[in-house]
Parts: C-alpha cells; sequence; structure tokens
C-alpha cells in the first residue's frame, strides 16, 4: 500500500473543504494562527522575565558584597 501519492492527498483535501467549507476553515486556520502568535510572544515575555529576576539577583549581590557585616563568634559548647 505505501504511501499516499498527490491525488490520494487532493482527494481527502476537497473532502474536507466540502465537510467543513472554506469560511469554516478561514476562521480554523485564523484561530490558529493567532494561537501560535499568542504562545510565541509568551515565550518571549516569560523569557524576559527570567532575565530581569536574574539580573535584580545580581543586584542585590553586588549590595551585599559591598557592605561590612559585623558579627561575633561564639565557640559552640
Amino acid at each position: 500500500m505505501g504511501s499516499f501519492s498527490i491525488w490520494h492527498w487532493l482527494i481527502v483535501l476537497l473532502v474536507i473543504i466540502l465537510v467543513f467549507g472554506t469560511s469554516k476553515l478561514k476562521n480554523l486556520g485564523k484561530d490558529l494562527g493567532g494561537a501560535i502568535k499568542g504562545f510565541k510572544e509568551g515565550m518571549k515575555e516569560g523569557g524576559e522575565s527570567v532575565d530581569a529576576a536574574a539580573a535584580k539577583k545580581v543586584e542585590e549581590s553586588k549590595q551585599v558584597a559591598g557592605s561590612t557585616i559585623d558579627v561575633q563568634a561564639k565557640e559552640k559548647s
């Protein structure tokens, strides 16, 4: 049986168009494209927030490194 030829795929596409109609397929394509776009934007924003959190930690560690802490050591009994 093997794989489908181009004629098989064209017949499948024709049946799908007849069943769903072009307007539903057009709306489905828009929805899918919008979902992919939203996902990419979310991934980009997520990466930026992680970078901002890392930068904040580095800044906090610089502040601690520059200050002097006065402590007194005691021997544990």
